[in-house]
C-alpha cells in the first residue's frame, strides 16, 4: 500500500527521500571535485577577507587576528583550509608563523576560469555561426521566393 507522502514527518521524509531519490554523482570528475573545493573555500567571507589582507604582504597569524573580528583560533583554522586549498603558503620565523598568498594555488584556480571562459566563449561563437547562417538561409531563400 503506497504511503501518502503529504502525511510524512521529517524523520519519515528524510528515509522517503532517500529511498526515492538515489544519490546521483553525474557532473563529478577529478579535476572539478579539485576544483569546487577551492570554490567552497573561497565562499567563506572571513577567508575571502584574509586572502584580501595577505594580497599586500605575508603576515603572522597574530596580526592577522587583530585586523579580523574573530579569535585567533578561528583565524587559525581558516589559514588551514586555505592552506589545504593551496592558496596560502607558511613559512616560520623564529615563534612566528606568516602566511601568504601562494602563487601556484592561484594559478590553478585562474586556470580554470580560463577554461570556463573559453568554453562559454566557444559556445557563443557556435551560436552566433549558427543564427548568421541560419539568417543567410532566410535571406536566400526570401530572394528566390520572389522571382
Amino acid at each position: 500500500m503506497p504511503v501518502d507522502d503529504r502525511h510524512l514527518n521529517h524523520q519519515s521524509l528524510d528515509s522517503a527521500v532517500s529511498v526515492k531519490l538515489p544519490l546521483v554523482m553525474a557532473y563529478q570528475n577529478q579535476r572539478s571535485a579539485c576544483d569546487s573545493s577551492v570554490l567552497a573555500v573561497l565562499a567563506d567571507p572571513t577567508r575571502r577577507a584574509l586572502l584580501d589582507l595577505l594580497r599586500r604582504e605575508p603576515l603572522p597569524v597574530g596580526e592577522l587576528a587583530r585586523r579580523l573580528p574573530v579569535s585567533r583560533p578561528a583565524v587559525s583554522q581558516h589559514l588551514k583550509l586555505l592552506k589545504e586549498a593551496r592558496l596560502v603558503r607558511e613559512h616560520r620565523l623564529g615563534t612566528r608563523h606568516y602566511f601568504g598568498l601562494n602563487p601556484v594555488g592561484f594559478a590553478g584556480l585562474r586556470e580554470y576560469a580560463d577554461s570556463m571562459w573559453q568554453e562559454a566563449l566557444s559556445a557563443f561563437a557556435t551560436y552566433v555561426a549558427q543564427q548568421s547562417g541560419a539568417a543567410k538561409g532566410k535571406a536566400r531563400t526570401g530572394s528566390t521566393n520572389k522571382r
